[in-house]
């Protein structure tokens, strides 16, 4: 039985992949910041098939409390095989552009606490010397845009972070996976008009838990993205720096 950490738990793409492990018969430790919906999607899951599920209800930017969620997890799970850091929120970029008081909130949402989380995670499973670190980054952070670039600079900290993270615990045997999925249609991007490069949850979940099984080191989600990011990487920047993306 797998005994897996989900942070940011209530996110759609995060509820999603619960749903397919509990199936699976995991064991699940979900964080949030709504308790009311922790409760009701730890009921859920475990009407799916999990013999056993806690929760946790926290802003994940109070960085301090990070320690006490991994020890509640280790003692209700008794180990932690997986962990799975699926938080964040989608800038506005224009107002942003205007508040260095939002960019900065954005970044400590989207980066900062990822990272803390991610250190306090690998000191553990170093320490264990087993266990897989899953991280959701974006394709976003692989070039920055005009439209969007406080969310993807943040995104690109996330997936340098877990790079670095991932060559140093090779020799602990420890997986580091970074997902970097495209455009998804989830409660978070409801105000944006949906095309054929968009992706259900249920879709891009099915993807991470493959990854996570195959201890992949990267992926894009769908997989078409790695050609799409590929090409826009490609472009020399005084061509790039004209284009509205």
């Amino acid at each position: 039985m797998k005994r897996i950490l989900v942070l940011g738990a209530t996110s759609a793409i995060a509820e999603r992949c619960c749903r397919i492990w509990a199936q699976k018969g995991a064991a699940l430790y979900l964080v949030g910041r709504n308790p009311i919906r922790l409760q009701s999607i730890g009921d859920d899951l475990r009407a799916r098939g999990a013999p056993l599920v806690g929760h946790y209800a926290l802003d994940l930017n109070h960085l301090k409390e990070h320690s006490a969620i991994l020890h509640d997890a280790k003692a209700l799970l008794g180990r932690i095989d997986i962990a799975l850091i699926a938080h964040g929120s989608l800038a506005d970029q224009a107002a942003c552009e205007q508040s260095v008081e939002k960019t900065l909130v954005e970044i400590q949402n989207n980066a900062l606490s990822t990272i803390a989380l991610l250190t306090l995670l690998a000191n553990e499973f170093e320490e264990e010397r087993k266990g897989t670190i899953a991280v959701i980054s974006s394709v976003a952070g692989d070039r920055g845009r005009a439209s969007n670039y406080v969310y993807g600079s943040s995104k690109a900290m996330v997936t340098a972070f877990a790079s670095g993270l991932r060559q140093r615990l090779l020799k602990s045997n420890v997986s580091v996976v970074t997902i970097k999925p495209g455009f998804v249609d989830t409660p978070m991007t409801a105000h944006f008009k949906k095309g054929l490069l968009w992706a259900k949850p249920e879709s891009v979940a099915n993807g991470i838990v493959r990854a996570i099984e195959s201890q992949n080191a990267e992926i894009y989600v769908p997989s078409f993205w790695w050609l799409v990011m590929t090409v826009i990487q490609m472009i020399p920047t005084s061509v790039f720096r004209r284009l509205r993306l």
